[in-house]
């Protein structure tokens, strides 16, 4: 495994993170959950990115005792606030309310004293700003999040978040964004504002839904027991790539990834890792020998001739609009 700096703060995370958004408390047993959690520790991961509106707390829940017996100064461990988790009015949001609760029931269940990073997971276009990043200082600085970050957050939005922590003494070193060769929608505006910030990009759905990993044929069903025909597992959110226009030009992309080597799900996660403001690719996994495939995309250098070819056969099929940045409908 390979490790890089979280923006330009201190904090070391590895390259490849695992992420539990589909699977744990939902999609697999906690048995698999938990090898897979296991797969992943002895690969040397040691990031670990959850919320706590996955699976309904569940999530969560699975991951803390996945995890429970591991030395915690040696793990990264990542949550989110925002979407709601209850069904009262207050269940949700960016106010001092929800997080001052939300932290604590966040910790509660993944059975630590603090997380590494603590991530707004949207904008909350409904409360100050302010009030948010008050209530995040507080979080910091009684000692129960060491830094703070943010997910699908615009440009602009990043830049007024950044000065207000700066203000209140507090890191903001991370932004969570989809990226992947099919979804380029943070590189006009998201990217160099955080480069000038000091903030680095933890991406999801590397693999843009498991697309990209080439299992997915143009003009055939989506194999059974794929995220495509499982409604639990993000069926909607794969739904936009599965397109016979798209699905083609994944298919050329197969002998790229042989002759560098490597297989489909590597070459997507490399790709993603050679822009230099991401940190961090997380993967999901339902079964351990999908983690042992995925890490090995660490450390990959891809050359400046296989980056263009690979360019030339997906352009015609990439979102690259800025205004696509956030996509409140989407829950990574």
């Amino acid at each position: 495994m390979e490790f890089r700096h979280l923006g330009r703060s201190g904090l070391m995370v590895s390259e490849i993170s695992y992420g539990n958004w589909i699977t744990h408390g939902s999609q697999v047993a906690e048995d698999a959950a938990f090898a897979c959690v296991r797969a992943a520790l002895d690969a040397g991961i040691t990031t670990f990115d959850t919320a706590d509106v996955y699976a309904g707390t569940r999530a969560e829940d699975v991951l803390g005792r996945a995890l429970r017996d591991e030395r915690r100064e040696g793990l990264e461990i990542f949550t989110k606030v925002y979407w709601p988790t209850g069904p009262g009015r207050n269940d949700r949001g960016l106010s001092r309310k929800h997080i001052m609760e939300s932290i604590d029931g966040s910790l509660r269940r993944l059975r630590t004293d603090y997380v590494d990073l603590y991530q707004a997971h949207r904008y909350d276009y409904s409360t100050p700003l302010e009030e948010t990043m008050e209530a995040f200082a507080d979080v910091v600085h009684s000692g129960k999040a060491h830094y703070i970050g943010v997910s699908e957050w615009k440009a602009s939005q990043l830049r007024e978040a950044h000065r207000l922590a700066r203000e209140l003494r507090i890191p903001l070193v991370s932004n969570q964004p989809q990226y992947s060769m099919l979804w380029r929608v943070i590189e006009t505006e998201v990217v160099p504002t955080s480069e000038e910030l000091g903030v680095g990009q933890i991406v999801w759905s590397p693999m843009a839904q498991g697309v990209l990993s080439g299992k997915y044929l143009p003009g055939q069903p989506p194999p059974a027991g794929s995220r495509a025909t499982d409604e639990k597992s993000g069926a909607g959110f794969i739904a936009k790539w599965l397109t016979d226009d798209v699905l083609v030009r994944v298919q050329q992309l197969k002998p790229l990834a042989e002759q560098a080597g490597l297989s489909m799900a590597q070459l997507a996660l490399a790709w993603v890792l050679q822009n230099p403001n991401v940190s961090s690719a997380i993967v999901g996994a339902s079964r351990p020998e999908q983690v042992h495939d995925n890490v090995k995309a660490a450390g990959v250098k891809l050359d400046a001739d296989l980056l263009k070819a690979i360019d030339e056969i997906v352009e015609p099929v990439t979102e690259r609009d800025p205004a696509r940045t956030e996509s409140p409908a989407e829950r990574p």
